[in-house]
């Protein structure tokens, strides 16, 4: 297959150069599209052990400058409705809510549940399961102050889950971004990584990371 222009452009750039996160950043703008606003994504693999339980992380981070994407909410409740629905939540409901979801119904990025929800939850729960949508404690979607819950989801907080390998994803803001944003979230989410730390995690944490645009290619970064 013939290469694009983009990719003959990309071809120039240094793939084995290590950056500063602003250095990447800025050698990766001449090349995003200009018909829609890119993402850039980060991966950061650890050196830790996924299969084992205290090294299995996870968890959700507010970012300094929001993820720059619109994210639709969903709240299970039965009791609390109005007050999701006030907050800004995009679809709320309950049994009836989780009965549209169990018939293929999934129009919400983000999903928020109150404790008395959790059993009937889990009749969806293989189709929530899968996409990373059902509810948590350990990441707060499940709470009874879902006015708070859809006001930090709204305002731009992400999840981040160690893969297979070690290796966490996340979408940290969006190209049309300044350079200092992005920087500032990727070091929130760097820094968080940090404070997470397993205690059985031995030898060198943070192996390596990467940014990337949505089209683009990857630039290696230094994240020590």
């Amino acid at each position: 297959m013939k290469a694009t222009k983009r990719q003959q452009a990309w071809a120039a750039l240094d793939k084995n150069k290590v950056y500063t996160i602003a250095d990447a950043i800025e050698a990766l703008r001449p090349y995003v599209s200009k018909k829609f606003d890119e993402s850039l994504e980060i991966a950061i693999r650890l050196g830790i052990d996924v299969t084992k339980a205290d090294q299995n992380i996870r968890g959700m981070l507010s970012l300094p400058n929001g993820t720059g994407k619109k994210v639709r909410v969903a709240v299970f409740t039965i009791n609390s409705q109005d007050e999701a629905k006030k907050a800004g939540a995009d679809v709320v409901g309950g049994e009836e809510l989780i009965e549209a979801v169990a018939g293929g119904q999934i129009n919400f990025d983000r999903v928020i549940a109150t404790p008395d929800m959790m059993p009937k939850m889990s009749k969806v729960a293989r189709v929530l399961g899968p996409k990373g949508l059902m509810p948590n404690p350990k990441l707060g979607t499940v709470t009874n102050n879902v006015a708070e819950a859809v006001k930090v989801a709204k305002a731009g907080q992400i999840e981040y889950r160690a893969e297979k390998k070690g290796i966490i994803h996340a979408g940290i803001g969006k190209m049309s971004f300044t350079t200092e944003q992005l920087v500032e979230n990727a070091n929130a989410l760097i820094d968080q990584l940090k404070k997470i730390k397993p205690a059985s995690s031995k030898g060198q944490y943070i192996l390596g990371a990467a940014v990337a645009t949505t089209q683009g290619p990857g630039l290696k970064i230094d994240v020590k």
